[in-house]
Formats: C-alpha cells, structure tokens, sequence
C-alpha cells in the first residue's frame, strides 16, 4: 500500500483513530480488524472519513464501520452526529440517495424441510407477488397525489391502515414506520410523480427479497425474544424508498451546495454541501428527507404483506397459521434527532447514518417494548451467497458510536468490477450448486451482485461483536433469493 498521508494508530483490539489535526474538528474512528482495514483503505473511505471530520459541530468523532467503502460525500458505513447548539449542519451526502434504505426481518413457523422441497414455487411466488428491477411499479395501484402525500406523513402506519399488514408491525418497526416532522410541501412534483407507482415494488440492484434458514444460534435469550430458533425459516426484505427518495436527494444537492456558499461553510469536499441545522434550507430538507423515510416504511411494510401472500399461496392457511411475524424493521441511511450522553450531558444531537445501523441496548426508551429486556434487534444482510446476521444493540454502542454499528458485507469491487470478473460465468448455476434458487430479473445484476463482489459479512460482523458494539444472536443462510 502506498503511504499514508495521515497518522493511523490502534487504540483498540480492533479500533483505529487518526487523530484531529489542522482544520479537523474530531478524530477518525475506525472499526476493523487488520484485513479490513486494509480494504477500506483501498477505496478512499478512509479520506473521505476525514473530510467528515472537518465539518463544522461534528461530536466526539467520524466514525467508520468495518463494511466502509467509498460513497457519496460520506463513506458508506459511515456515522457522525452534530450539535445543533454547536453550529452543527446536516448533509444529504451523510444520507445518500436511496432515503431510509433498511431490511426487515420475518420469522415464521415453517422449517427449512418444510420450505426446500417447495423452494422454486416459492420464489416464483415472491418474484410474481412484487415487482423488481429498475423502474419496477404499480404493486399494488397508483396512487393519486392526494393519498401519497397522506403516505408521506403517516409511513408504515398508511400500509396498515389501507390492509397492508397489522398494527404489531408497526410495534416492532424503527420509530414505528414515522418520522415526525415530515411536510409534502416540502417535495417537488418530480419526487412525487416518481413515487406514485412504486409503493410495493423491490427496484434493483443490492434489494433482495431473501428465504433463509437460521443455521446458527448464539444468544438463545435474544433469540427466544425475537422468535427464531434454528433450522426455522426466515424472510428479509432488503430495500428503500426507490426513485421518490433518489429524486428527493436530487432534489436537494443544489440548495445544499448553495447554503454552504450562503453561510460560508468551508468544507473539504464539495460532495459534504449542507446547511446549518435550524436554517429553511435544512428544516426544509429534513421535512423531504422524512418523507422518503416515511415512504420506504410503507414500501416494506406493504412488501411484507405482498410476501405473506406468496408464502399462503404455497404453505396454504394465512399469516397466524404460519406464524408469519415481522422481528423488526430497521434502516441505515437516515439522519434522525436523538438524545445522547456527551461528555456527561444529555444532548439533542442530528445522529447521521450512512450505510450504518441503528443498536439500541436493553432499557432504552426507543427500543421495541416486547424487546427492551433484551436491547434492539439488528439485521445486517449480507450477499446472496453466503450469509445474514441478526444481532442485538448493547449499552457500549450508545457510549461509543451513538447507537450504531454495520449495515451489511460491504462493497469490495466496483459494480463494473463485478461485471468483469462474472464474464463468461453462470452466477444463477453457481448459486444453485451452493443449493440456493436465485430469480432474478436482469443477468446484469446477478453479476454486479455476485457473492464476490462483498467482503466476508463473518468477519465484519465478528469486529463489532467482538468490539462490544452489537452481539451475535443468530446467523441466517440463504436457500431462496428474488432480486431485481
């Protein structure tokens, strides 16, 4: 590797800091072990990290997740809070584009037996039941502007109240499928002409709809709490707020890139535009940001009702018979208003998550009531390949990363990288010689996604258990994948 243009120490087993020096406000911290660090060294992460540092009422630190790589403005995988009482600012670039993107977890009482024989229907059931691919729409119907703009404010809690699921979803969904403070007003007609199809619908890309079997249990309290047990069968839905919250990203960039000229921020990075928390530009921004929230939650939340049925289609009965119950739904590109303790004094800090997970420990007020003796459920997807995890928040999350950890494998190549390295490849025949049936909508992004193109989720999520940050409470194995 080339030198470093910055001092890198360990300060932990498996923590690396680069301190503050010149015009950064805070330290990088970094959550690796060696080989991962390694990765996330490649590919600019590391500087993009400290030229978050540099952004004015950052606190305590910026931090990077094992899974970082490089992104827009923020790395994927990275974390920083802001003080709105310290000049702090929010940044789309510490969001992305796709708003809210997230996974929600489904147990149910079926057994991996039960489920291989029946495999292929049941993935052709999936893929028929919800739309995927690019440009993927109409689930469910189109929705007048008038009914959208309700799902913007209401979220998940929209879903259920038009038949989309049950009230106990809402339970066990981050901040139950709302955020507060979201104004349609705030949206362009082209973010809400963009999302008057797609609710329900997967998209492209790394969204999967995923069967999995929990192959393994490792905190059997946790794991009675939420429900799995091994050998049973699981669903993940992976996805986000799709074209509505790519434009409302759009949307923004250009009043972002302006405020910062208005309020003369200096930042390393022109990618970093934002805008003083309290300021039109910001309030503004994070009224449309909510509102892709809110949307994502109704997409999943209708998705999972548009699954139950693919699952009564082929198991017969209905969701109680299966035993058809969501574990939690939890997102990791957002900025959210929380309360943290810094520097022994409760603050209100705008807590930004990019490609990173919420982890709320055991008795903390915003985890889910039927889980709070144990701490919040975290689901961290991996490729189709190989593996997903269901982890649990703990108290040291909240002290060190503001309740937060990994988000997924994390990117290792380029998609066209992937590309490349799939010519001449069957990845679909490859997935199913690893006994897993794949139903894909374009061969192009069984190649973008092929189980190469991700770092090892085993040991990224290895570093955060072994940090204190999250714990190991199940690993999920896929047998049935629909993507798009």
């Amino acid at each position: 590797m080339a030198e470093r243009g910055y001092e890198l120490k360990q300060v932990g087993p498996l923590v690396w800091e680069i301190p503050a020096t010149g015009r950064m406000n805070v330290p990088v911290r970094i959550y690796a072990d060696s080989q991962l660090l390694e990765s996330i060294e490649r590919d600019n992460a590391v500087q993009q990290s400290i030229n978050v540092a540099y952004m004015p009422g950052i606190v305590r630190a910026s931090f990077a997740m094992p899974d970082a790589h490089w992104g827009y403005g923020f790395p994927i995988g990275g974390v920083a809070a802001f003080d709105p009482g310290q000049d702090g600012v929010v940044s789309p670039g510490g969001i992305g584009f796709d708003i809210n993107c997230g996974v929600r977890l489904i147990r149910t009482d079926l057994t991996e037996q039960e489920v291989r024989p029946r495999i292929q229907e049941l993935v052709n059931q999936l893929y028929s039941q919800v739309p995927c691919g690019v440009g993927s729409s109409k689930a469910i119907r189109r929705l007048g502007e008038k009914e959208l703009r309700q799902l913007c404010v209401e979220g998940a809690g929209w879903a259920v109240e038009n038949g989309f699921g049950v009230p106990d979803d809402l339970e066990r969904t981050e901040a139950h499928g709302a955020l507060q403070g979201a104004d349609p007003d705030a949206l362009s007609q082209k973010a809400l002409k963009r999302g008057q199809p797609q609710v329900g619908t997967l998209g492209s890309g790394n969204h999967f709809l995923e069967v999995d079997r929990v192959a393994e249990v490792f905190d059997e309290a946790a794991a009675e709490a939420f429900g799995v047990a091994r050998g049973q069968v699981v669903l993940q839905v992976h996805c986000g707020s799709r074209g509505f919250g790519h434009q409302v990203c759009s949307d923004y960039l250009k009043t972002m890139q302006n405020a910062t000229r208005k309020y003369g921020i200096d930042v390393p990075d022109r990618q970093l535009a934002c805008a003083p928390l309290g300021s039109p530009e910001a309030d503004r921004y994070l009224a449309a940001m909510a509102c892709a929230a809110n949307y994502a939650w109704a997409n999943r939340q209708t998705i999972l009702t548009l699954a139950a049925r693919a699952f009564e289609g082929v198991f017969g009965g209905d969701r109680d018979a299966l035993g058809f119950r969501q574990v939690y739904d939890v997102c990791h590109n957002i900025a959210k208003f929380e309360e943290h303790d810094v520097d022994g004094e409760r603050r209100t800090l705008c807590v930004h998550r990019k490609g990173a997970t919420r982890a709320f420990p055991p008795g903390h007020a915003e985890t889910p009531t039927p889980y709070r003796h144990v701490g919040q459920p975290v689901l961290i997807p991996g490729d189709m390949g190989t593996a997903s995890y269901l982890l649990v928040g703990t108290e040291r999350a909240m002290q060190e990363t503001w309740g937060s950890t990994c988000h997924g494998a994390g990117r290792l190549m380029s998609r066209k990288g992937a590309i490349r390295k799939a010519s001449g490849r069957s990845i679909k025949r490859e997935l199913a010689e690893r006994g897993i049936t794949v139903r894909c909508e374009g061969r192009t992004t069984l190649a973008e996604e092929m189980p190469e193109a991700y770092k090892n989720v085993d040991a990224v999520v290895t570093v955060m258990h072994e940090a204190g940050i999250t714990r190991k409470v199940a690993r999920l194995e896929p047998i049935g994948v629909v993507k798009g």
